[in-house]
């Protein structure tokens, strides 16, 4: 777009720090975010947020989805969803399920795997994705629903075996690993990336941030990096990633009420 693109990270409160400063920045263009599967899971996780979502950030584009992968340590007899199932089932509370932390979308895709094969697991909850794969390799934890990048290189060493992918279709980077759904019909869960700007941006400026994306995502070099990072592209219209985060907000607070999920 001819013109410099400067990155400014927001940590805090679940990312909602680096959403609220999009909401109240001007309507102009020249400030955009990343939209994540934190901004579909916080409308129903925080009880109380100084926007709402879904009125306060339009949609411009999704750029890409990662799927997360159900593993297991290799102490674990199970080799597949089924087996796991059964063995779970045998096991209740037995089996401890590591998550990144409270609220996040590794630990929600386990609440709805939860949800929808009726298997308790002990809730491990770490402070991001790095100790739980630390503990998950020395067999501390059994079983957890990482997101693909962090959890490839284990998976391929043979640290940790994979059971399933946990989007809709197979991944290109473990196309000989089953989809959850293979099992538990309708199951899917993934991350999910795009790109929203303040409320009130002209929909020519949406339009002509959507061009873009779309032109990025047609570039052979950035699919096949997008590619290697286990991801499926999302091309489509503003309307299109807005459904998107629509369909997933609503998914993930009937998990949240249903799970009892709550923040520590």
């Amino acid at each position: 777009m001819h013109q410099q693109f400067i990155i400014e990270n927001k940590p805090g409160a679940g990312n909602n720090i680096g959403t609220e400063t999009v909401v109240h920045a001007a309507p102009d263009g020249h400030t955009l975010l990343l939209v994540n599967p934190a901004n579909a899971i916080n409308a129903t996780l925080y009880r109380r947020l100084n926007f709402n979502f879904l009125q306060d950030i339009a949609p411009v584009a999704g750029i890409i989805r990662v799927p997360n992968v159900m593993e297991v340590n290799p102490g674990v007899p199970a080799k597949t969803v089924a087996e796991f199932i059964a063995y779970a089932k045998a096991n209740p509370n037995k089996i401890n399920w590591a998550t990144s932390g409270n609220g996040t979308s590794v630990h929600l895709s386990g609440e709805l795997f939860k949800m929808m094969t009726g298997v308790n697991l002990l809730h491990v909850p770490y402070r991001g994705s790095a100790p739980a794969l630390t503990d998950m390799i020395s067999g501390q934890v059994h079983v957890i629903f990482d997101n693909m990048p962090p959890s490839l290189p284990h998976i391929r060493a043979g640290t940790l075996r994979a059971l399933a992918v946990t989007t809709a279709v197979r991944s290109e980077a473990l196309p000989e690993v089953p989809t959850v759904a293979e099992t538990v019909p309708g199951y899917e869960a993934s991350a999910f990336y795009g790109i929203g700007v303040p409320k009130g941006t002209p929909a020519a400026i949406i339009e002509s941030l959507n061009k873009e994306v779309q032109a990025a995502l047609a570039d052979p070099r950035m699919k096949a990096r997008l590619a290697e990072l286990g991801g499926i592209i999302l091309p489509g219209t503003p309307a299109d990633f807005g459904k998107l985060v629509a369909d997933e907000t609503e998914k993930w607070a009937k998990v949240i009420k249903t799970g009892g999920v709550e923040l520590e």
